[in-house]
């Protein structure tokens, strides 16, 4: 009979506690703090993600229905929701956003020679956002107009492993567009826009920045053409083109050359008009890097529908930052535990089997690579592909 470790404890063992541990120094995460710390903090709200509990009250009644295995679990003892609910509202949330970009950061190490279906060496990112809807009595900080509330929940999500390499929350009433104002960015990437970033100065400062940006264009761009060339009309390309903006602000704001990719998809017979720097670049492949931008709305709906984001434990904008930088962080912490553990099934199976053995002793490979969880090929209607190769 195997005496080791709880699964729980396994999956936790891959986490830098020493990093963390700075982190709480750095911000005084712990000061006047006697027992519940930061990071049994954090131990309270990874449980409560990777076993689906839906409020305070969940997490309270399920840790002490297993008072045996608090210790085991690195909790130094019985778990009241109210010290949890001062600790999300108290606790500086950049602790856990700081430490999650840490965790993301080892997680893009791993997945850093993934397949990425293009013939690429550049490292691609997709940048998007999400908005999150809130009860506006209970949140009332997030106020968008007279009777709604939401946050916005922008991420540039690494194509390779479709790991979030940043995260930033603000307020709904934020213009995507700005983001691109604090966008750290990566000489030689690429970065794939929507329509909602389109500002010709902002992209300009990607081009002198040596970045590539892909976006798509909107119908009512103003430009001449300086030159056309010639494309396999059967691959569904219209036109590659090289152009000039002829706008009233674009003209200056934009002084440089762009190129101009339009492509029909022809199963659902639309057109679609790119614009980009990059001038090497097959025009067929501009076409597909846009088509995966999709990968970044898969991952909202994923994280929605198996993570507690839509479901809060706090009302604060602390709270609220909290425990969506830790539901990410335990999202990217079973994406690595995946990858170094070289286990094959998808990540939704991962939680699912997680979710129901957490607190069993069993070794963690065992427990997360035994037949019989799910059929090869069983059609899971709710599971939506992140790591599929």
């Amino acid at each position: 009979m195997y005496q080791g470790q709880l699964v729980f404890t396994q999956l936790m063992d891959h986490l830098p506690r020493y990093t963390f541990r700075r982190l709480v120094q750095r911000y005084r995460g712990d000061y006047r703090v006697r027992s519940f710390t930061c990071w049994h903090q954090f131990v309270c709200m990874a449980f409560a993600q990777l076993t689906f509990r839906e409020s305070l009250r969940d997490i309270e009644v399920c840790l002490r229905a297993v008072p045996e295995k608090l210790y085991h679990m690195g909790l130094a003892g019985g778990v009241a929701r109210n010290t949890l609910a001062v600790a999300n509202e108290k606790r500086d949330w950049r602790i856990y956003g700081d430490f999650g970009q840490r965790i993301i950061a080892d997680a893009r190490r791993l997945y850093a020679d993934e397949p990425l279906g293009l013939q690429l060496d550049e490292t691609v990112y997709a940048l998007d956002s999400t908005t999150i809807e809130f009860c506006l009595s209970l949140f009332p900080w997030a106020r968008v107009g007279q009777d709604r509330g939401a946050i916005k929940m922008h991420t540039l999500l690494d194509l390779r492993g479709s790991i979030p390499a940043n995260l930033w929350i603000t307020t709904a009433n934020f213009a995507d567009v700005h983001l691109l104002d604090v966008l750290a960015i990566e000489p030689g990437a690429i970065y794939i826009l929507d329509r909602g970033y389109i500002d010709f100065a902002r992209l300009y400062q990607l081009d002198r920045a040596h970045a590539t940006f892909v976006i798509r264009a909107r119908k009512d761009l103003s430009f001449r053409r300086l030159y056309s060339h010639p494309v396999d009309r059967s691959t569904g390309l219209i036109c590659d083109q090289t152009i000039r903006l002829t706008g009233k602000d674009s003209t200056t704001t934009y002084p440089d050359k762009l190129r101009r990719v339009r492509f029909r998809d022809e199963q659902k017979n639309e057109a679609w008009t790119f614009l980009t720097n990059d001038f090497t670049l097959p025009a067929l492949t501009v076409a597909e890097l846009y088509r995966y931008r999709w990968q970044v709305e898969l991952f909202f709906r994923w994280i929605k529908q198996h993570l507690r984001i839509k479901a809060f434990y706090g009302t604060s904008a602390n709270a609220v930052r909290t425990q969506i930088w830790i539901a990410v962080t335990v999202y990217v912490l079973v994406a690595i535990m995946r990858k170094r553990l070289q286990i094959e099934r998808d990540l939704y199976t991962l939680l699912q089997i997680l979710s129901v053995h957490v607190l069993e002793k069993a070794p963690l490979a065992q427990v997360l690579s035994a037949e019989g969880y799910t059929l090869k090929d069983a059609d899971i209607r709710n599971q939506l592909s992140l790591f599929d190769f």
